[in-house]
């Protein structure tokens, strides 16, 4: 595996692969890979003729009070899982290279509404600097096909959406959540919890569990989602939102509709978590 941070011979050695007619397959990532990760490049790798890494702690992200920091950086052992797994080329890019000008020089990319809301509203200007960063990796590594977990619902709704409204020619696949065997999400910030903390955590998929079967059943949406936050409070969270909406844009829920999701986030202690299910009602 090739593991560069320069732009240009990213560009030079996705020209040689087009030059042959060859596909690209991108999976963009912030490093201290897990398992859902390495799904992401073995999944790229069945469906492109190479499969091309990103590992980028994005500042432009992160809020002032935020965990950049602290968030954890295990470059060695994430380049031996890529390669392992099929990556051919690995960017690793820092702050200067990708905003050369500073972060208040950069232009960026907003995508208005769907953007603005669930972790939109809690974390400003957090999908600002998602959508501005996978814009510049795109436009860097040009791509045919780009992979994503569905862990992060709304992340993922916000670059399709912003791919279909920039004309940008790239598929965007999401891939299902990969979970621990409790049932918890896999996330980076898994790290963070004692194993106490990541047991009480598994209550979180229970809680969409029993969300999405008490409405499937006839339950009052608004009485399911408030017994959901009490159960997340009653096992030790402090809820930062628990909602109900439409699986295809994020709307809020009427009765004719069935494609539905529940997009949940919440603190366990200082570490914030995110989940979501989708279900037909």
């Amino acid at each position: 595996m090739i593991t560069t941070q320069e732009i240009q011979q990213i560009r030079e050695q996705i020209r040689t692969w087009r030059t042959k007619g060859e596909t690209i397959a991108f999976v963009p990532t912030m490093g201290n890979l897990h398992l859902g990760h390495i799904t992401l490049i073995k999944e790229a790798v069945k469906r492109a003729d190479h499969v091309v890494a990103s590992i980028f702690v994005n500042p432009m992200q992160f809020g002032a009070n935020e965990d950049l920091d602290a968030y954890p950086r295990t470059l060695e052992a994430d380049k031996l899982a890529l390669s392992d797994a099929g990556a051919e080329l690995l960017f690793t890019p820092t702050p200067e290279i990708i905003y050369p000008k500073g972060m208040e020089q950069q232009t960026y990319v907003e995508v208005p509404k769907i953007g603005d809301q669930l972790c939109g509203a809690s974390r400003p200007g957090h999908f600002r600097g998602v959508a501005t960063v996978v814009c510049k990796l795109f436009n860097i590594v040009q791509p045919d096909i780009a992979l994503f977990g569905r862990k992060d619902f709304q992340q993922l709704m916000i670059i399709k959406t912003m791919v279909e409204d920039l004309s940008l020619p790239i598929e965007i696949v999401g891939i299902d959540t990969i979970r621990e065997a409790s049932g918890l999400a896999m996330s980076s910030r898994n790290g963070y919890l004692s194993e106490t903390q990541k047991s009480q955590a598994a209550v979180l998929k229970q809680t969409m569990d029993q969300i999405s079967n008490a409405v499937k059943q006839g339950a009052s949406l608004d009485l399911a989602i408030e017994n959901g936050k009490q159960a997340l409070i009653d096992s030790g969270f402090t809820p930062d939102y628990l909602e109900l909406r439409n699986a295809k844009d994020l709307s809020f829920v009427t009765d004719e509709q069935g494609e539905l999701v529940i997009l949940a986030a919440a603190y366990m202690g200082n570490t914030r978590l995110i989940d979501n299910l989708c279900f037909t009602r």
